[in-house]
């Protein structure tokens, strides 16, 4: 059954055996039972296989999108940022205990799933993506404090940009709105664009023309768009009037692209053309 879906993973290495619960929808999985139990579960991490890219696919769909749209990419992993991976791998709340209690351990952690990730970033040499995308929502100060986000965050994502930069990519890091109080940090970390600049109305902590006056032009930005409130339940003109206040506060120095801050599954195709509509009317 695809919506109450639940998976049991039992993951063989040489050195012992790690398990893991999956539960699922139509729409997303969530973990139900972290695969890092114990400080010594990291150890066994050394096992976890990095594929390389296809390179093929993505050439072709480059090609077919031509300049009508952006294609984005991903590196490998349950999610691309380090924390936010090792936020897949255990329970956050784990996490922030053992940033106190053992960091040392945390940076080891860290740092074995970093060196995975920039091994597969060499497998992307050559990939046509105008995009890549880093970082998680786990990073963001909605979850985290600066303190820790500047400690256990900023090297990795560093060393991650600087990787995918020197491969010619650009990089736009995802906090799902949670930015406040880490705006230098995220300038710091080398990305391109920092994204969702989710409103304060879909649970970001600041609405994205503040973020915009801190970062002062920076590094570009992608989102701002509440989908559930304005775009989906909202009328026409309230859509309208959003896309225009965002092009007036965010956009006007340009490096901006106006987008929804997360998923749209329940807006109506109608309500989502009066939104690109919008977009079209906002020019230099």
């Amino acid at each position: 059954d695809p919506d109450p879906r639940v998976a049991h993973h039992a993951v063989h290495t040489p050195e012992g055996t790690l398990s893991y619960k999956t539960a699922g929808d139509r729409k997303t999985t969530w973990i139900t039972e972290y695969l890092v139990k114990r400080p010594e579960d990291v150890r066994l991490l050394k096992y976890m296989p990095v594929p390389n890219l296809d390179l093929a696919p993505i050439e072709k769909l480059y090609d077919e999108i031509g300049d009508r749209g952006v294609l984005r990419g991903f590196v490998w992993g349950d999610q691309v940022g380090c924390w936010q991976h090792a936020c897949c791998l255990r329970d956050v709340n784990e996490l922030i205990l053992d940033a106190f209690d053992r960091p040392d351990w945390l940076h080891e952690f860290l740092g074995i799933l970093l060196e995975k990730k920039l091994r597969f970033v060499e497998s992307m040499r050559g990939a046509r993506f105008d995009l890549v995308e880093t970082g998680g929502g786990a990073s963001s100060s909605t979850v985290i404090s600066p303190k820790l986000h500047e400690e256990f965050c900023l090297p990795y994502d560093r060393k991650l940009h600087d990787a995918l930069h020197g491969l010619g990519f650009r990089v736009s890091y995802h906090t799902c709105g949670g930015n406040l109080g880490i705006e230098d940090l995220i300038a710091a970390n080398g990305c391109d664009v920092s994204e969702t600049l989710a409103p304060k109305s879909v649970g970001g902590n600041q609405d994205p023309w503040d973020f915009a006056a801190k970062v002062d032009g920076r590094i570009g930005l992608i989102g701002g768009v509440d989908q559930f409130n304005v775009v989906t339940d909202g009328t026409p003109d309230q859509i309208r009037a959003m896309v225009h206040k965002l092009f007036e506060t965010v956009g006007p120095r340009g490096g901006y692209v106006c987008s929804l801050s997360d998923h749209f599954f329940e807006t109506p195709p109608e309500k989502l053309r009066v939104y690109a509509d919008a977009g079209r009317e906002c020019v230099y």
